[in-house]
């Protein structure tokens, strides 16, 4: 596998997370397990967050998480996975370059002095979490700024994967589409998530301009359902509802749309084969399911880059999600033990 070869676009974020309880959850009305973007009333729960007894700062960011954890089962070479995303001159940004250039991710952030360096709180109970994403500087990506540059774009170019999570549609669907429609012209694979509700909830238009061009979807069972209403399906099923999404109409028809939704503790559904059971463990081992999601794309875009089939790429995403909720934020061990 070369350098490059994954392009990932997103959201960099840094995580806060500590355990909180179910009063705080309703205290912001949070629900148990959901994503959602900060709005003013959330201002305090920022400052409340840092001030309980067990906080702690991971880098995060769905997209920038899927592909650092695809580098870390790939190992070596290094800066296989290319990160594209915007960042503060501060503190919390040097923290999230830092943490990339750890990870062997050949980070290319955008930075701006207008707006600081977005952070998610990270309210974790048992075994669910709620998220509040605070964009802001997360939210200044420009396409003719940063994605349009020769040397940025050339980069988007060597690569042959390419993975955008779906909340970065709320910041920038031109450049989205513009590395969408590159990867249709030129025969390779584009992949997409579905995120969270409130995506095909609120942002359906910029997701359906883009959905003709998705090789590959992911989501889980909750964004599924949600997308299922939005667009009219009329089943909650999931299987079919995955049927029916990749029916819906594609570019480049050399390539059957692939659509994969996870479901937590059950099996994963994909079209083209039908169930995957996901790896069993004890609710006891279960630390944090903050970036279970990121971690399972991020095995499977490893076995991706690699060409493997979908049967390997969904075990290697299993795999993936089970080592990341034993542990605290979508961190990992130092090597990977997948064969």
């Amino acid at each position: 596998t070369n350098e490059n070869t994954l392009f990932g676009m997103g959201n960099p974020l840094l995580d806060i997370s500590a355990v909180v309880d179910k009063d705080f959850l309703d205290k912001f009305g949070l629900k148990l397990n959901d994503q959602i973007l900060a709005e003013e009333k959330h201002k305090v729960l920022f400052e409340e967050i840092v001030k309980r007894n067990k906080v702690e700062y991971h880098a995060g960011g769905s997209t920038q998480n899927s592909v650092k954890i695809a580098q870390w089962m790939i190992q070596k070479p290094h800066k296989v996975a290319t990160f594209f995303g915007c960042i503060g001159t501060d503190h919390f940004g040097e923290i999230l370059k830092k943490k990339a250039e750890e990870a062997h991710v050949d980070a290319h952030y955008y930075e701006q002095n207008e707006e600081p360096t977005g952070t998610c709180a990270a309210c974790i109970t048992g075994d669910n979490r709620s998220l509040v994403a605070n964009l802001a500087a997360a939210n200044c990506y420009k396409k003719e700024k940063h994605l349009d540059l020769d040397s940025n774009w050339e980069l988007v170019k060597k690569a042959k994967v390419y993975y955008i999570a779906g909340f970065f549609l709320t910041v920038s669907p031109e450049s989205i589409l513009k590395v969408a429609k590159h990867a249709s012209d030129n025969n390779k694979i584009f992949c997409m998530n579905l995120s969270a509700p409130f995506i095909s909830q609120f942002f359906k238009e910029p997701l359906m301009k883009v959905m003709p061009y998705v090789d590959i979807l992911f989501g889980n069972e909750t964004e599924a359902a949600t997308f299922a209403k939005e667009l009219g399906f009329e089943t909650d099923d999931i299987a079919e509802i995955a049927k029916k999404t990749q029916n819906l109409p594609k570019e480049n028809n050399k390539r059957q749309r692939v659509v994969v939704f996870t479901q937590g503790k059950d099996d994963t559904v994909a079209t083209k084969v039908t169930m995957f059971p996901v790896l069993n463990i004890d609710q006891n081992n279960i630390v944090d399911t903050n970036g279970a999601g990121d971690a399972f794309v991020g095995g499977f875009l490893y076995a991706l880059v690699q060409e493997q089939d979908l049967e390997e790429c969904i075990r290697a995403g299993h795999y993936a999600a089970n080592v990341i909720i034993r542990r605290v934020g979508c961190t990992f061990p130092e090597k990977p033990d997948f064969h």
